[in-house]
């Protein structure tokens, strides 16, 4: 038999039990069965969810050899499949892996919640069977147009494990500020992470410090963090601390307006290869990651166009446009990753003059970009302007904050990432999508949580729910009660009307 609960994104499977469980008795949890290999690692997540219940119940849940939570290794689950079963003397959880326990405990969590709040005292008797659709289920922070602390990250990533996405994709460096430490070029943070705005100085950047903090804070929720150096347009911070690294070599300050700069890397300077790889070593330090995203979008070619040493670049490589130029430079990029055991990934600009084999393309102009990339062989990651970009307006109305066009959260619940111009195979290489907050117009961490939720709500069910289950009624059904938790928590969410 089944049964509804108030989940967001929506289990693949839920069937009620006869027997309820007091929440009472959820005083303690145990972990069994876990190897060697990977026992640490969900200590390290199981423990997180006892600080998180510990919030919603007001009691501690410690770890005891007889916990009433039991944290069960299951061998043959896929690595982020779970099942989460509560009967009248147990809760039990079964994964294989510690991005499972995370998100069955977040799961958990949500039902516990939502008893609280309606001054339930028992859980339902249920079993769910869950795995996630695609691989790769992200949210994008940009806090290079506005800085955010440390502390706001780590709410972010408590907002993303609360949907069960995995990937966070943090924006480190822009026009307007650099945000990570790099110590052999100390100006990175004494000149490119500040700007004057309106008479004073602003800015900030996160040390080596913060960095391991905010990965493993993640890493303890299920997910992964993409760090994102913006190469080679939108990289005036940097240049206005080493000018000489442009084609003009002239001063200039930090970008303080939004928009595209003509000044970028020079791609006729070898020493702009030499700096990149300085950043790429305190990179690969600090990110755990597979991948490291490098920009690649709307970079514009006037400079290389007038600069002699670019020109000289070209001729040198038999390069005729300034769309093979940058896929030159992307091409040794990507090289200076690969010496280094990372994978690239860009925005679809990349595609532009052929690319390197292994590389991951990011599709945010529609969907062109991902079908191009994908008959070429590369996987693709969707996140095009019509859905998932959540600076966007969420009703158009004057009143509500945004630009660009309107993005209402059924848009949002209603995308699908994967092209149907594709073919079997092809579709096979999207991994999945994320929503892009880029945060011109959001200034402070509230900003941040009304023009991201509800809609990270719907865009995690649609890349964590099967397609053919999505029903846009029943969402919204669910989402009042998901509301009221985020509530709980004072997050400053948009009330769909």
């Amino acid at each position: 038999m089944s049964v509804d609960v108030p989940l967001i994104p929506r289990p693949r499977h839920v069937e009620a039990r006869p027997d309820s469980f007091s929440l009472r008795r959820l005083t303690d949890m145990v972990l069994v069965d876990w190897p060697g290999t990977t026992r640490d690692a969900t200590r390290a997540v199981a423990s997180r969810a006892s600080n998180d219940l510990h919030s919603a119940l007001g009691w501690p849940v410690p770890f005891r050899d007889d916990g009433a939570l039991r944290i069960r290794h299951a061998e043959s689950s896929a690595e982020e499949a779970y099942s989460l079963e509560i009967g009248a003397r147990s809760v039990t959880i079964e994964a294989s892996t510690p991005r499972g326990v995370a998100h069955a405990t977040s799961t958990l969590l949500q039902l516990v919640e939502s008893a609280v709040i309606d001054g339930a005292p028992r859980l339902p008797g249920l079993r769910i069977d869950d795995a996630p659709r695609f691989p790769w289920r992200g949210m994008h922070l940009d806090v290079c147009r506005h800085f955010f602390d440390v502390g706001f990250v780590e709410h972010y990533l408590d907002l993303l494990a609360t949907h069960r996405l995995n990937v966070f994709h943090w924006h480190l460096t822009e026009d307007q500020g650099w945000r990570l430490e790099v110590p052999r070029h100390p100006r990175l943070t004494s000149t490119s992470a500040w700007r004057d705005e309106d008479g004073e100085r602003y800015g900030g950047f996160y040390t080596a410090e913060d960095v391991r903090r905010v990965v493993r804070y993640a890493a303890d929720r299920g997910i992964e963090v993409i760090p994102e150096i913006e190469l080679p347009g939108h990289a005036v911070a940097a240049l206005a601390a080493f000018p000489e690294l442009s084609c003009r070599g002239e001063p200039m300050p930090v970008a303080t307006t939004w928009g595209i700069f003509d000044d970028v890397y020079c791609a006729g300077n070898d020493a702009v290869f030499a700096f990149l790889a300085d950043v790429f070593d305190v990179v690969v330090d600090l990110f755990p990651s597979e991948r490291v995203h490098i920009g690649g979008d709307e970079c514009p070619k006037a400079r290389w166009q007038e600069c002699a040493r670019c020109r000289a670049r070209s001729a040198a490589e038999g390069l005729t446009s300034g769309e093979e130029l940058q896929s030159w430079f992307v091409r040794r990029v990507s090289g200076l990753l690969h010496d280094r055991g990372k994978r690239l990934i860009g925005w679809d600009e990349i595609l532009e003059g052929g690319l390197a084999p292994d590389a991951t393309v990011m599709s945010w102009r529609g969907t062109a970009g991902a079908i191009e990339a994908a008959r070429s062989g590369h996987e693709v990651i969707l996140c095009p302007t019509s859905h998932c970009y959540f600076d966007y307006q969420q009703a158009d109305s004057p009143i509500e904050p945004g630009a660009h066009g309107v993005i209402p959260l059924e848009t949002v619940y209603a995308f699908e990432p994967v092209p149907e111009e594709l073919d079997e195979t092809e579709a096979r290489l999207v991994l999945g999508g994320q929503g892009n907050v880029w945060t011109e117009r959001m200034a402070s961490p509230r900003d941040v949580e009304y023009m991201a939720l509800p809609r990270m709500s719907a865009l995690a069910e649609a890349l964590w729910s099967p397609a053919a289950d999505r029903d846009f009624d029943d969402f919204r059904t669910r989402l009042d009660p998901h509301l009221r938790r985020l509530d709980r928590r004072r997050v400053n969410y948009r009330r769909p009307k």
